[in-house]
């Protein structure tokens, strides 16, 4: 049986962000890898949560997790939440899940890739499909919060593709233990 090896809370430092106006780039795919961009409706909850690990564990994401079964539910299968998957070369490589809070507002309350994706040439592209689908309905302002644990481009990232910060906060994340992360990996 596993130790419970628990860790320190970690400080980290929260920027929130806002884009006013839909990107005006393009950016090509890049050649030589097959990608899919598909829209999961009702995503079961294995699957989300085997996503949600894959793509961060390494930036400490925690929170969905640590959610009940009926309160990721919850979340997931509220009409307004939507979960898209990236695949490349036939595989699971990555997702985006964009909340519309009001009829002005999107979140862009996940984004990311696994592993075996980076280095591709995806991430930009990736990110900027995201965004069309964010600006899709029409709202005024796009949001996404990024921190201090993300990756270490993530908001010089998301400055470059239109979003400015309108604030900054302090915060904490406890890391999952390793007995969580067992879980988590044999529940998969």
């Amino acid at each position: 049986m596993a130790e419970n090896t628990t860790t320190e809370p970690l400080a980290v430092r929260v920027t929130e962000l806002e884009m006013t106006a839909p990107p005006k780039q393009s950016l090509p795919v890049p050649v030589n890898i097959q990608t899919a961009i598909m829209r999961v409706p009702e995503i079961p909850l294995p699957f989300y949560r085997f996503l949600y690990l894959q793509v961060g564990k390494r930036w400490n994401w925690v929170d969905r997790l640590r959610m009940s079964d009926a309160d990721l539910a919850g979340v997931l299968h509220d009409k307004r939440n939507t979960v898209t998957v990236l695949y490349v070369n036939g595989a699971p490589a990555g997702f985006f899940e964009l909340l519309q809070v009001d009829e002005d507002s999107v979140e862009l309350s996940h984004f990311g890739m696994f592993e075996h994706a980076l280095g591709l040439g995806l991430g930009k592209w990736f990110l900027l499909q995201t965004l069309y689908a964010a600006w899709n309905s029409n709202p005024t302002t796009v949001r996404v919060a990024t921190n201090t644990l993300d990756h270490p481009r993530a908001l010089q990232l998301y400055q470059r593709f239109g979003f400015s910060p309108v604030s900054t906060h302090d915060a904490s994340v406890q890391p999952l233990s390793d007995d969580e992360l067992l879980k988590f990996a044999l529940s998969l």
